[in-house]
């Protein structure tokens, strides 16, 4: 595998390069970008030229990573050549589909279960439910094939986010790509560092991934009593205060962050499902469980891939992490590089959700608040 990347800012342009290192040999170009700068075709089309026979693909966030700095505002573009891997992607509009399930499944029916070894997913951040997305896409998958990726951002204004795949970016566009081929090993790894505060109350009223009451009550109004002076700057303050999960007592429990709130319904909308009967808690930052989750995060990602040292790793963290910690936010990364070693290059994104197994080996679920690890290597 032969990997190439670099970044474009306003104030610089192009470094440490203009694209094109790796030209026709490319075979995947991951694109991640604020939504003002992957909205500027020059830009793209200059990559798109750079790398005629690549695949793009990209979203935009709530912050770019490259190798292990944190940016707002930029574009971060990673050129791969796999030497045994190969790749095909299929694209969805989540309009053209009945709910997020439905788009899970046809995404998954598309990609040829042969010789697949992982399959990589981006999705539009605000207008798909990520549970339903996730289990469409199980459904129809092998059970040997794990499954990453995660919603797209849009900084922490909530209005609009996109996702590419071989054409201009677009709002509510679902992208899956399969990586075929038996040389490629593929490690995962989730870690989150919130703690939980208050009452466990349970889910008495909600309606796939829009939450309505608690204990029988208002759930906004319970919320807002917690938040107190942050109840004002809802929902963006909802990102500090998200909601542990979990659905029986032997489950692992999620995390669910809010995407939206409806003053006249009185509900909040999560990027996931709160399924009534299971059992939420209000949590908080610890700012170094907070770094220490992105670690176990790149541990568990390393133990997938066994003997193989990792050459790319794809790290999908949260904006509510990135508001957190804030000016310490790179403290996360260089845990990961810490973790993975130097030779691996590091790419990835702030997101309004995470698609991962917590470890490889287990189901794929969606994550909220965490810190998820893709990483590969070619045998």
């Amino acid at each position: 595998m032969k990997i190439s990347q670099i970044q474009w800012v306003a104030d610089r342009g192009w470094s440490p390069e203009k694209p094109g290192k790796l030209g026709d040999a490319a075979q995947l170009v991951m694109v991640f970008g604020h939504r003002s700068v992957l909205s500027n075709l020059q830009l793209l089309n200059e990559v798109e030229q750079a790398y005629p026979k690549a695949h793009l693909l990209g979203c935009s966030t709530a912050g770019e990573i490259c190798d292990v700095e944190v940016w707002d505002k930029s574009l971060v573009v990673t050129a791969i050549q796999f030497e045994h891997t190969e790749i095909v992607g299929h694209s969805v509009q989540i309009s053209d589909t009945a709910d997020g399930f439905q788009a899970g499944e046809r995404l998954a029916q598309k990609l040829s279960p042969d010789g697949l070894s992982h399959v990589f997913v981006l999705s539009d951040g605000l207008n798909v439910n990520g549970s339903e997305l996730v289990r469409g896409l199980v459904k129809h998958l092998p059970e040997t094939v794990t499954i990453t990726g995660g919603l797209s951002g849009d900084g922490a204004h909530f209005e609009q986010t996109l996702v590419m795949w071989n054409a201009a970016p677009k709002e509510g566009v679902i992208v899956a790509i399969g990586l075929y081929g038996d040389r490629l090993t593929v490690g995962c790894g989730s870690g989150g560092g919130w703690d939980a505060f208050g009452p466990e109350r349970l889910v008495t009223k909600a309606k796939g991934n829009v939450l309505y009451q608690l204990d029988g009550k208002s759930a906004l109004s319970l919320y807002k009593q917690y938040l107190g002076k942050h109840a004002a700057e809802l929902p963006g303050s909802g990102l500090l205060f998200p909601l542990k999960l979990r659905t029986d007592a032997d489950e692992m429990a999620v995390v669910r962050t809010i995407l939206s709130v409806d003053e006249g319904n009185q509900s909040m909308t999560f990027a996931g499902d709160v399924p009534e009967g299971s059992h939420v808690q209000l949590m908080k930052a610890n700012f170094e469980q907070l770094v220490d989750g992105a670690i176990v995060a790149a541990k568990k990602s390393l133990e997938g891939l066994g003997q193989q040292s990792p050459e790319l790793a794809i790290c999908i963290s949260c904006v509510g992490r990135k508001l957190v910690l804030k000016q310490q936010i790179e403290e996360e990364i260089e845990g990961v590089r810490d973790v993975l070693g130097d030779k691996a290059v590091l790419t990835g994104f702030y997101s309004y959700g995470e698609i991962a197994p917590f470890k490889s080996g287990v189901e794929c679920v969606l994550h909220n608040q965490t810190m998820t690890i893709t990483t590969l290597s070619e045998a």
